[in-house]
This record gives C-alpha cells, sequence and structure tokens, in this order.
C-alpha cells in the first residue's frame, strides 16, 4: 500500500476493529509494554481480512513505538531534572493523540499521528 492511501471502512464492523486497533494501546496503563502489544495483538489477527485495520494498526503500532522511546528518553532526561517536566507531558499527548486516532478511526477516517516514526510499511 502507498503511503498515505486512503482506505475506507466498508461496515461498522471495520470502524471498530480499526477503532480498537488505537484503543486497545491504553492497555500500557494496566499491562507492561500492554501499549504496544494491544495494537500488535489487534493487527496481526485482522489485518489480512480487512484492509482498514492493516492502515490503522500500523499506524498505532509506529505511534506506541515512537512513544515508548519517547518514554526511554525522558527517564534518561530524570538525572538531569529535564525528564521530570517532559514525562507526564508526554505522557499527556500520548493519551490525547490515542483518543483523537479512536475518534478518528470510528468515524471512518484516517488519523495521522503526528511525530510518529514510520517503522512498520
Amino acid at each position: 500500500m502507498e503511503e498515505n492511501q486512503q482506505v475506507e471502512p466498508v461496515n461498522k464492523d471495520d470502524r471498530t476493529w480499526a477503532m480498537l486497533c488505537h484503543l486497545s494501546a491504553l492497555a500500557g496503563f494496566i499491562v507492561p509494554f500492554g501499549s504496544i502489544i494491544g495494537p500488535l495483538i489487534v493487527w496481526l489477527i485482522k489485518k489480512d481480512e480487512m484492509p482498514v485495520v492493516d492502515v490503522h494498526g500500523k499506524k498505532a503500532l509506529n505511534f506506541q513505538i515512537t512513544m515508548a522511546i519517547a518514554y526511554v528518553v525522558c527517564f534518561l532526561l530524570m538525572f538531569v531534572a529535564v525528564g521530570l517536566i517532559l514525562l507526564p507531558i508526554v505522557a499527556i499527548f500520548g493519551f490525547v493523540m490515542v483518543v483523537m486516532a479512536s475518534i478518528k478511526a470510528n468515524e471512518g477516517k484516517e488519523f495521522n499521528y503526528p511525530f510518529s516514526l514510520n517503522l512498520i510499511k
């Protein structure tokens, strides 16, 4: 698939699974690495039968991997006190972006996460 190619969900089931790709990242609040494992599981289960889930799953995974890198950087910066300020900002940003992406996916629209590394293509 080409980058930025729009895939329109054909039904509510597609939109629901696309939304779950993003919302499953909230599992990170309960399970260590759940923010990556959740979208990965949803994506692996439905990517072959629902093209829209393939697109949203890749975007969710790329963003969550980017956020994991940002958390590690913030943790390392805690030794010079900058991380104490950055960590809550990064966490709030990540949460807001997941909610926004979930809403867009449920509306049948594509959402491009800002600052997301494109690791999974």
